[in-house]
């Protein structure tokens, strides 16, 4: 399907599922009323409960629980009817139809090969991938040298020893932590480099356009393939690809037990980090209007501002040459103590080119997903386009939301433009909008 045909295939399928959906809600009413009345004791009740211990957890998660069965009742009681069915598959059908149109694909400036390209690997990474794909066999075909990163092994002393001998281009097939590692030097050194989504999840890849599920292919990035530049995160002096997290999940992660008993090593963080008293998480840090914060459940600091919350596209960056970090804060901070605080929304994001978190003690971290733990204060910065990424030609080349609008209005007048034959217009910059979004 073509995008003009399936923005016009969104508009109309998302137009009647909403009519549906109205016409629903006026004809049971107050079964709808009285369904989200459930669903808000349930929601205020489980974090009451979640913040205390003893009793008081107790009652709190037995009122969330009667919550949910007070809604699930509401459901049942219709037998869950077929008008129902219909509004969440439309809804569905609505948004997988509306991603079509905004597929990329960008053209990049062509680039003359490396002449002694380099890929370090990790065997372990992604479940073996490495090894699945025969990536050293793939990698010498190709003239790239392959390097099996072993245990123990220091990563980034054997990239500097590459480079020593002679290495002019550095790829890394294995998870973001080791891709920052290698990226860092490349930067360092101005030398090309190639992202192998031989990871678990491969965030990396997939915001800078490599085809995650195109393994061996991103190794053509060194035979044929273009370059564009793209920004890296540092904090206190360590480059990070994606992103910083600080905060509660941080924080178990730490904890004697994580690893036996997650879930619950979890919640007994939650009363610690923000229940009555609480004080483990009391980072101090500046919001974009100059005024001073203490706490938060999470400070998520990234390389590139993140979509969240957002029914399409959530959890990726539009772009990563932006030049400025993306900061997310959720959970009000107190602003206790601190003079020209004020209250804030739950969840609040903006960008900048720098951030600090102030605390008491060391905070844990989890950087590109490893578990550290970084002296206070936490200096972030971000490197604008230090990095010269060479992408495999056929690959998409861009982020899969790059092109992408924000926003149910703004997407809804993008498929209109792109139904009556219009193309659609790129990611608007975030470098001149550093205000709470």
């Amino acid at each position: 399907m073509n995008g003009r045909l399936a923005a016009a295939t969104a508009l109309l399928l998302g137009t009647v599922t909403v009519v549906l959906a109205v016409g629903i809600a006026v004809s049971q009413f107050p079964r709808g009323l009285g369904l989200v009345g459930c669903l808000l004791v349930a929601i205020g009740s489980g974090w009451h409960g979640l913040r205390r211990r003893g009793v008081a957890r107790v009652l709190g998660l037995v009122l969330a629980g009667l919550g949910v069965v007070g809604a699930l009742t509401l459901v049942l009681l219709k037998g869950a009817p077929l008008g129902d069915l219909l509004v969440v598959a439309g809804l569905l059908a609505s948004l997988a139809l509306a991603r079509i149109p905004f597929a990329v694909h960008t053209e990049l400036p062509r680039v003359l090969p490396p002449s002694e390209p380099v890929l370090f690997f990790n065997p372990r990474s992604g479940g073996g991938k490495a090894e699945r794909f025969s990536l050293a066999d793939e990698a010498r075909q190709r003239g790239i040298e392959p390097i099996e990163l072993k245990a123990g092994d220091d990563l980034e002393a054997l990239v500097r020893g590459a480079v020593e001998g002679g290495a002019d281009a550095l790829a890394m097939a294995g998870g973001d932590g080791s891709q920052a590692i290698v990226a860092a030097v490349a930067a360092e050194l101005a030398l090309p480099y190639a992202c192998v989504p031989a990871g678990t999840r491969n965030h990396f890849a997939l915001d800078l356009g490599v085809d995650r599920n195109d393994v061996v292919g991103a190794l053509d990035a060194f035979v044929d393939g273009s370059e564009r530049r793209v920004d890296l995160g540092e904090v206190n002096g360590r480059v990070f690809v994606n992103n910083v997290s600080l905060g509660l999940y941080a924080e178990a992660v730490q904890r004697a037990g994580y690893r036996d008993a997650k879930i619950r090593t979890l919640l007994d963080t939650v009363p610690d980090a923000v229940g009555p008293g609480g004080s483990d998480l009391q980072m101090r840090w500046t919001g974009p209007g100059g005024h001073r914060h203490r706490g938060g459940v999470a400070v998520l600091v990234s390389n590139n501002r993140y979509r969240l919350g957002r029914a399409v596209g959530s959890g990726t960056r539009p772009r990563i040459d932006d030049g400025l970090l993306g900061i997310t804060v959720i959970g009000a901070p107190s602003g206790a103590g601190e003079r020209g605080s004020s209250p804030q929304r739950p969840l609040r994001q903006w960008s900048a080119e720098s951030f600090e978190v102030a605390a008491e003690r060391s905070l844990p971290a989890g950087v590109d997903g490893e578990s550290l733990v970084l002296d206070a204060p936490l200096r972030f910065r971000i490197r604008p386009g230090v990095l010269r990424v060479r992408i495999a030609r056929k690959h998409p080349g861009a982020s899969p939301t790059a092109i992408m609008p924000e926003g149910i209005s703004a997407s809804v007048v993008e498929l209109v433009r792109i139904a009556v034959g219009r193309k659609p217009t790129t990611s608007r910059s975030t470098r001149r909008s550093p205000e709470w979004t």
